[in-house]
């Protein structure tokens, strides 16, 4: 069984999950009261009016959450269009209120709680709006995103007020401070995730940005959605996570063993079994395991935001309707716009053998595979399986970190790929947040951060 813990994308986060451990909370409790302090620390990453998807494990059986953004039937105002740089590669969105999707985080919360949950639902909120309250300081990574996403948080006045507030971008270790954050999580924590859809955050987001394209129904009508995991035998467990656009199943599926391998044909190996593409916005992940064996892994995004903030609440729009790499079809009105989202578990013979998910769009895939496998198949503990150096294809370019084994990328050169090597670790390569066997890990290159109940 694995240690209960907490892993995500940035400390205060953590600390959420692991208050709500020690009193007594399953890991749903625990993962919902975290997933909301990360709509106050992680706002750069992620929001409560954004999406997500989920993987519960109770002990004996695993069910997948599906609690994305829903196209909706109204019609929005226009979009900007936003270039925007990883480091080396520039990826295209859309931004604006007319890219705001139906939200679907608050009704996953509820449902998390509801069927799995055993402290009563106001208490899961009380670490966030303690948080908003007080406000929290920027990690490095975080400041880096927001560096390359200034345009997309200081369209509007007030997302200059929250990020530039004396006229530049915060930068690490400055305090992020969202008061209409705490206002609009005590309205969460009195009329439960239904505010969001027929309460009073539904009314600010019906009325309060001009441009929205969300309708009552398209509130009123939104469910979040339970259906069975997608599996398959990897490693000597049943792994176990959901289909779409990551394509984790198939990349596992097609990866050789790698226990043995020499690192130069770990690389080769690893990039084989990958392939397609796929982008999305910048998400956060979180995993937490409990003290009874039960784990929950919950991956949300608000895209990159529209850039616009429900007035007297701080709250940033989602702009899934703007990822337009995400549209493999004709957006459909009240369907559920696709992801690359992946939360995971693993189960052995002896129970749960590991829980991991990861933010980072088509990255997503190469991080989570990567992880797993180093775990899974060459026994890495997850410390050391998040910190080895990653590469990810695009197109024929392989972008790789230092530390990546330069015989094989100098072995993908001969085979016709242009190799990019970064000149450092870069939150580009996702975010991976695991707990496995051998203890719990965030990933460094989004300042994550892990711990273990006491």
């Amino acid at each position: 069984m694995l240690p209960a813990a907490v892993a995500a994308g940035h400390p205060a986060t953590v600390a959420a999950g692991i208050e709500l451990l020690e009193d007594g909370g399953t890991a749903a409790d625990a993962a919902v009261a975290a997933c909301l302090a990360s709509c106050v620390a992680e706002t750069v990453m992620t929001g409560l009016l954004g999406g997500g998807h989920a993987i519960y494990w109770d002990g004996s059986q695993a069910v997948n959450l599906d609690c994305f953004v829903a196209v909706p039937t109204g019609t929005g105002g226009e979009s900007v269009e936003l270039a925007v740089p990883f480091g080396e590669e520039v990826v295209h969105y859309a931004v604006g209120p007319g890219t705001c999707g139906v939200p679907g985080v608050p009704r996953g919360l509820g449902e998390l709680s509801r069927r799995f949950g055993r402290l009563p639902w106001a208490r899961l909120v009380e670490p966030a709006i303690r948080l908003a309250k007080s406000g929290v300081r920027m990690p490095p990574a975080h400041a880096a995103c927001l560096a390359m996403l200034g345009p997309v948080f200081t369209l509007s006045e007030r997302g200059r007020g929250i990020y530039a507030p004396d006229g530049h971008l915060l930068e690490s270790g400055d305090a992020l401070a969202q008061p209409g954050l705490a206002d609009a999580l005590e309205l969460l924590a009195a009329e439960g995730p239904r505010s969001a859809y027929c309460g009073s955050i539904a009314e600010a987001l019906l009325h309060g940005v001009e441009g929205v394209a969300l309708t009552r129904r398209d509130l009123e009508s939104y469910e979040a959605r339970w259906s069975a995991p997608v599996e398959l035998e990897y490693g000597g467990t049943r792994f176990l996570t959901r289909g779409g656009l990551a394509g984790i199943v198939e990349s596992l599926a097609r990866l050789r063993r790698l226990e043995g391998l020499r690192p130069d044909e770990r690389v080769v190996a690893l990039l084989a079994a990958l392939d397609g593409p796929g982008l999305e916005g910048h998400t956060t992940n979180l995993t937490v395991t409990d003290a009874d064996g039960r784990a929950c892994v919950l991956t949300t995004s608000l895209g990159l935001g529209t850039g616009d903030f429900l007035p007297g609440y701080d709250l940033h729009l989602n702009s899934m309707l703007g990822e337009v790499d995400l549209h493999r079809a004709p957006l459909e009105t009240g369907s559920r716009m696709e992801s690359m989202m992946a939360p995971s578990i693993a189960i052995g013979d002896d129970g749960l053998a590991l829980a991991i998910g990861s933010a980072g769009g088509t990255r997503l895939r190469t991080a989570l595979v990567g992880v797993a496998s180093a775990i899974l198949d060459e026994g890495l503990d997850p410390v050391a399986a998040v910190a080895r150096p990653r590469f990810h294809p695009a197109g024929r370019v392989v972008n790789a970190e230092p530390g990546v084994d330069d015989d094989g990328l100098r072995k993908l050169e001969t085979e016709g790929w242009k190799v990019r090597r970064w000149p450092a670790a870069h939150h580009y390569f996702g975010g991976v947040s695991v707990v496995g066997r051998g203890g719990a890990a965030g990933d460094p290159r989004r300042s994550g951060h892990a711990a273990l109940l006491d």
